[in-house]
């Protein structure tokens, strides 16, 4: 099984997120950890290749961005409430800078 691995703030703003849905995001990247797609989930290209986002619709509208194309591990690149139908320009930028980060890690090994 995969581990995961949280860039940037990731993790520090899903610890925010409120019990429930904070409990949905753990299940669905244990999905994703044991291979399986999230339940409700979409590919975010915009942001890279093999970047997903998962959705979670309890108490409002959340999101977790991550990507599980690479062997070593789940990289969770960002999470956020959404609060508009389109997905904010700064979370999709906070999403490509962790991405970088990712990479970079990769470049340099």
């Amino acid at each position: 099984m995969k581990g995961i691995m949280f860039i940037g703030r990731s993790l520090e703003v899903i610890r925010k997120f409120p019990i429930d849905v904070k409990r949905e995001a753990g299940y669905q990247l244990d999905r994703v950890q044991r291979g399986l797609d999230p339940i409700d989930w979409k590919p975010m290209t915009s942001i890279g290749q093999g970047v997903r986002e998962i959705r979670i619709q309890e108490e409002g509208q959340w999101r977790v961005i991550y990507i599980a194309k690479f062997d070593e591990a789940i990289y969770v690149l960002h999470a956020f409430r959404k609060k508009a139908q389109k997905t904010p320009r700064p979370d999709i930028e906070a999403a490509k800078r962790a991405l970088g980060e990712v990479i970079q890690r990769f470049l340099n090994e």
